[in-house]
């Protein structure tokens, strides 16, 4: 195995057991800055995916629930592909850096894509409003908003206990 696929792996393995990385932020509680990035990062993925679900759903006049399966897998997919990249390119192997992915993103996508769904599921009208209704947008966007709000909080935890982001911040 080389260094960098052995140093993946440790980094992944050692958030798993609760021990810090080497290098994250898990020497006590993370700023507020560094947590909002991490939102933020993470959200931009979310929403590349969740409009793209929500848009193909609603073009094809699919159902409410296939629709929001597809947004929702699509969330996750462009959620981790914007982590696998960025340590990719920090020369993690592909088996690795699929480990620093899950680990740095499942929770924090978890969380944003249950408080998003959960919104546009009970705004009134909003799972039938169409792609040109500002109610489709709105509810949409306004998910994404309170979404970060909730979020944010989450990942700072994490982050401050070396789990979530930090990991990722250790390859970067």
């Amino acid at each position: 195995m080389d260094h960098t696929a052995h140093t993946g792996a440790a980094t992944a393995e050692g958030a798993h057991h609760g021990h810090a990385p080497h290098g994250a932020h898990g020497h006590g509680p993370a700023s507020w800055g560094t947590a909002a990035k991490a939102t933020l990062h993470c959200l931009t993925g979310c929403a590349i995916g969740e409009i793209l679900g929500m848009v193909i759903g609603t073009a094809l006049m699919w159902g409410n629930v296939p629709t929001m399966i597809l947004a929702i897998v699509l969330a996750f997919v462009f959620g981790y592909s914007f982590t696998l990249f960025a340590v990719r390119r920090a020369g993690l192997d592909l088996k690795a850096a699929i480990k620093v992915a899950l680990a740095a993103d499942t929770v924090s996508i978890a969380v944003m894509e249950l408080v998003d769904n959960g919104i546009i599921a009970l705004v009134p009208g909003a799972m039938d409003a169409h792609l040109t209704e500002g109610l489709f947008w709105s509810s949409l966007l306004g998910g994404f908003a309170v979404a970060f709000l909730i979020t944010t909080p989450v990942n700072k935890w994490m982050i401050g206990r070396g789990k979530g982001h930090a990991v990722a911040h250790a390859h970067h």
